[in-house]
């Protein structure tokens, strides 16, 4: 019953707290503008990331109070939410925002989770039934390079109406099953809580879109997302703990996988923005914003269940 009052409470302020913040964006102009690019037609307001991170922290401190889960969890999502909501005024305005604070910022934030002790220990050999336990600073640097390919992995759906809080929410819930089956309590309420959130935003955020996300919000999506891995299922990384978040997190990763490669082969920078992603190639096919959501969220709900299957059988 705790893990549905936590749900509860998630969904209940995101969808009580995203009003008020998009009638803000909204009154000082912070919307996003269409462009070429961007598959909407009207400015859409940029602010939901805010709503999003005050509803999953609120609802971890009241369910967990202090602890470094929740000190990492807080710290580093909210300067993700900082530089993101900088990021969306850039946009907001017309302007590009420099890509080096964005990524100075993630990069100081990946390294967060393992200030707090919640890092990759290490890996076990089955050949040899043993764990080798990774050094400090090789298992900050494993963590950190899982962190940052996450939140920016997230941030890459964010590209039409409802995709990256659908596919949070049944990853988050994923996570959550997975926590639950190795007994990692306090995970388990983070990834429920998350999920809550997100369903909540999908109110929103649906096609047609009244709010955003932004970048604000897409990066903390990401980054809880990691921090829950590794906090439930990575922290003694066997092959069975790698698949898990590894086919939870399915759409994300094999999205940056095909678009990184799509970019190399046009001789184009790796983060630069462009319409090569998944979602712009379904539709580009003749899908709909709906239809394109829709068969994502099923091949995320495939790979989440499969997942849970491997999980189940090979334990």
């Amino acid at each position: 019953m705790v893990y549905l009052y936590a749900l509860s409470l998630a969904f209940l302020l995101i969808l009580l707290t995203v009003p008020v913040v998009r009638t803000v964006a909204l009154k000082i102009g912070f919307v996003d503008r269409p462009t070429k690019r961007k598959v909407h037609s009207e400015p859409v307001p940029l602010s939901g990331g805010v709503a999003i991170y005050a509803g999953v922290i609120v609802t971890v401190w009241a369910f967990l109070g202090k602890g470094p889960l929740l000190a990492a969890l807080a710290l580093g999502g909210g300067l993700l939410v900082g530089i993101g909501l900088i990021d969306d005024a850039f946009k907001a305005y017309a302007k590009e925002f420099p890509i080096w604070p964005r990524l100075i910022t993630y990069i100081g934030v990946s390294m967060i989770p393992s200030a707090f002790g919640i890092s990759i220990a290490g890996i076990s050999v089955p050949a040899r039934s043993a764990m080798i336990l990774f050094s400090p600073g090789w298992a900050a640097f494993f963590t950190l390079l899982w962190v940052f390919a996450l939140l920016n992995m997230l941030n890459f759906i964010d590209g039409i109406d409802g995709l990256a809080s659908g596919v949070t929410a049944i990853s988050s819930m994923t996570l959550f099953a997975a926590s639950l089956i190795f007994s990692h309590q306090d995970t388990a309420l983070v990834a429920v809580a998350l999920s809550g959130a997100c369903l909540a935003f999908l109110a929103y955020n649906f096609h047609p879109a009244r709010i955003f996300m932004g970048d604000a919000g897409a990066t903390f999506l990401g980054y809880t997302l990691a921090v829950t891995a590794v906090d439930g299922t990575l922290k003694g990384a066997t092959l069975l703990s790698l698949s898990v978040p590894m086919l939870a997190l399915g759409v994300p990763i094999l999205d940056t996988m095909i678009v990184f490669s799509r970019r190399l082969l046009v001789g184009k920078g790796l983060h630069r923005a462009d319409n090569l992603h998944t979602h712009h190639s379904l539709m580009k096919w003749g899908l709909t914003q709906v239809q394109t959501v829709s068969f994502l969220y099923l091949i995320a709900a495939v790979f989440s269940l499969l997942s849970i299957v491997v999980l189940l059988v090979l334990r």
